[in-house]
């Protein structure tokens, strides 16, 4: 089950989409309140899906799943119980299946890249304080301990797992604790995984040094890329190359736009800064899966496209 290392990145980097909420914002949806995109596997699947259909009609190769902020205790908060929210959480595995075959291959991208090996879908497994929505996720150290976390990952990854999804995407990762945590999560369930950790600097959120985060996976052949996401342009420039060069594995690097989250007043502060000229530095470096997150749109993953292409 699950995709191999050598098909994920044949011919070249992969085009990664940019961020569901940003877009499902884009067409009017309100994701206030602790639920954010899984809320919309509730109230509106098909925006879901016409969401991860622009992005795979701007050039994306790879779709993240809505299932970042799913979770049993997420969903039991909001009085969903336990079966509803399993079959929630691989509906947010198969939405985005049903979008990777239902959106037209964009002309730009000519007929290699349209000939490639075909779409992939991750299923986003966000960390434990993306369920908590204060911010946490840019924090770490949460308080619990490694079994609890390993506990509440596996959970729900037995669940996405059922909806045989290509790899994992154990994203926006701010801590080397939660990352052991994950990774035993990930054991013997037969999907592989890319590891992507959110920074600040030279440093995870919680202020372990980059090389010792990246040395967590060497020699796990579950593990197919590592990298960052979630952070600044400038910092994930910074993280790409020391990425290669600890794990020898291809990179993943999707950051934000360059904009910050203001967590006390639920918004986004300043402008965007997002480069699609710096996708040629990070290939340069060592990057095989390249696109965006918060508050990347589908024109900035086209722009992306354009320049791979």
């Amino acid at each position: 089950m699950g995709v191999g290392v050598d098909e994920l990145v044949a011919g070249g980097p992969r085009i990664l989409d940019g961020g569901l909420a940003t877009a499902l914002e884009a067409r009017g949806a309100d994701l206030s309140g602790g639920l954010w995109s899984a809320r919309y596997l509730v109230d509106a699947p098909d925006d879901v899906v016409a969401t991860h259909e622009d992005f795979f009609a701007a050039g994306a190769e790879v779709a993240k799943s809505a299932g970042y902020q799913a979770s049993f205790e997420g969903f039991a908060a909001h009085g969903i119980g336990r079966e509803q929210a399993a079959e929630l959480m691989r509906r947010s595995v198969e939405l985005a299946q049903e979008a990777a075959h239902l959106a037209p291959v964009p002309h730009r991208v000519g007929k290699t890249a349209a000939h490639r090996t075909g779409r992939f879908v991750a299923a986003s497994v966000g960390p434990y304080g993306a369920v908590l929505a204060d911010g946490s996720e840019y924090r770490g150290r949460y308080g619990l301990g490694h079994r609890e976390l390993v506990a509440f990952h596996r959970s729900r990854m037995e669940v996405f797992a059922e909806a045989a999804p290509d790899l994992f995407a154990l994203e926006t990762v701010p801590d080397v604790d939660e990352a052991a945590a994950l990774l035993d999560a990930l054991s013997g369930l037969g999907v592989p995984a890319w590891l992507s950790y959110t920074i600040s600097g030279e440093r995870t959120r919680a202020g372990q040094p980059l090389d010792e985060a990246f040395a967590l996976v060497a020699g796990r052949d579950d593990v197919l890329a590592v990298g960052v996401n979630c952070c600044s342009p400038a910092d994930a420039t910074r993280a790409v190359p020391v990425a290669r060069e600890v794990t020898g594995k291809p990179v993943v690097v999707y950051p934000n736009s360059g904009e910050g989250w203001d967590a006390v007043h639920q918004r986004w502060t300043g402008t965007s800064r997002f480069d699609p000229a710096l996708v040629d530095r990070w290939v340069a470096d060592g990057a095989a899966l390249v696109g965006g997150c918060c508050r990347v749109s589908p024109a900035d993953i086209a722009a992306i496209a354009e320049r791979l292409r």
